[in-house]
């Protein structure tokens, strides 16, 4: 199917249905960024938002919460519209606000309701470690005790989970599920229909975080029955450093008390009533707690608008390709230097970056960036590259694994520290 070569590269890119999206990106000359998986590169039409957010805001004052092009007051339900659809939801199952740990919170104490029987939250050893943070401050703040409330899926190969074991531990006695959709190291992408399915089937709320997923794989979360999400804007949805996050909650929630109330999760008509008594909106919104972030908002609304044309569906079209050939490439050049993938090489059971293991990753990973080439590292031994469909080509996976190459080669990571910097 591939070939090593560069002209075989340059074929692909000039097959790429979505090779002219990324001149929407401010990408360096003469730098190769792998680093999507962490924070998107800014996009023209996120910058032209940001601009006319500060315009309004300089001429219009307080009078652009309802004066607006995009009336500020509804800013997170227009967003919504735009990303529901990447997530497979429905516009009133989805909105933008806080952050992805503050969302864990807000979603997990409005959907974990232990009985006597039925009472543990069910977790991974491998999440992103905020997840787990959250979880435990939430069972602690409950008054619960982490050793009986608590029941942590253990990976048997450190860097994968085995969904069977998972599916193991749906036990009668758990009441709420959180797992990764995509695991942040390894990108293994777990099989949500069959896990939500297997939930269910037992009388469990299942949730995942889609932080290393949303904006790279096409999720049915509402055809999958999935309880609950949240997810990361930042990343691959291109919504700027610490930009609001994105929320989910299934339709067939939405008569659940929130547990973490707030003014902005009133009904709209009622809002500025200021009364007392807080009257619910009974959607995704009513889990908003306070005023939205806006300037952290209005990048997502220059994203969307890039992924309306593109389509989610050729987004991972060519994500799952390019991410199999740059596998390709790591076999063909790369193996007899130590280096082994670790991320799943089926491409339906893998996000949008691959695992590159070695046991000098920390300095390679620092001589990478002398070569022009952002990636980044995750303790012990992996380097993270995520070829990004809007703005990566074919050539500059090519290139990736040349400059690696030569690393090797020439024995230019030995200059390096064997520590990380303190932002890996």
């Amino acid at each position: 199917m591939f070939k090593k070569d560069r002209a075989f590269a340059k074929k692909l890119d000039e097959k790429d249905v979505l090779r002219s999206f990324r001149e929407k990106f401010y990408l360096n000359p003469g730098e190769i960024y792998m680093d999507g998986n962490s924070l998107g590169l800014m996009s023209k039409p996120a910058e032209k938002a940001i601009h006319r957010m500060l315009e309004e805001w300089k001429k219009l004052g307080i009078r652009g919460w309802l004066g607006a092009e995009k009336p500020w007051y509804y800013y997170s339900e227009e967003l919504s519209k735009g990303l529901a659809p990447l997530v497979g939801a429905l516009p009133e199952e989805v909105t933008v606000h806080a952050s992805t740990t503050i969302n864990i919170h807000n979603l997990v104490s409005t959907m974990y309701e232990p009985t006597e029987k039925r009472y543990k939250i069910l977790i991974d050893n491998l999440n992103f470690p905020t997840d787990r943070y959250a979880i435990e401050s939430f069972l602690e703040l409950q008054g619960k005790s982490l050793e009986t409330h608590l029941k942590v899926i253990e990976s048997e190969d450190g860097s994968t989970l085995q969904e069977d074991k998972i599916i193991k531990a749906m036990t009668d006695d758990v009441a709420l599920i959180l797992l990764p959709a995509v695991l942040y190291r390894s990108g293994q992408l777990l099989d949500i229909e069959k896990l939500t399915k297997k939930a269910h089937e037992k009388g469990i709320i299942i949730g995942f975080d889609c932080s290393h997923s949303a904006g790279v794989v096409n999720h049915k979360l509402s055809d999958h029955g999935v309880d609950f999400a949240m997810w990361s804007n930042y990343k691959y949805l291109n919504n700027g450093p610490g930009g609001a996050s994105g929320l989910y909650l299934n339709k067939k929630h939405f008569n659940k008390s929130v547990g973490l109330t707030g003014w902005f999760g009133s009904i709209k008509e009622k809002q500025f009533d200021l009364e007392n008594h807080l009257t619910p909106s009974h959607d995704a919104s009513g889990l908003e707690i306070g005023t939205p972030n806006l300037l952290s908002m209005a990048p997502l609304e220059g994203s969307l608008e890039i992924f309306k044309e593109a389509g989610i569906d050729r987004v991972r079209e060519k994500s799952t390709q390019i991410t199999d050939y740059f596998i390709y490439l790591i076999d063909e050049h790369l193996t007899t230097y130590g280096f082994e993938v670790g991320s799943p090489r089926e491409s339906t059971k893998r996000g949008g970056h691959v695992a590159l293991v070695h046991e000098e990753a920390v300095r390679i990973n620092e001589a990478l960036k002398d070569e022009g080439i952002v990636p980044d590292f995750r303790k012990p031994n992996v380097i993270r590259l995520a070829p990004v469909p809007l703005y990566i080509s074919y050539e500059e996976v090519f290139d990736v694994v040349m400059a690696l190459k030569k690393i090797m080669e020439n024995k230019t990571y030995e200059k390096y520290d064997k520590k990380r910097s303190v932002v890996a």
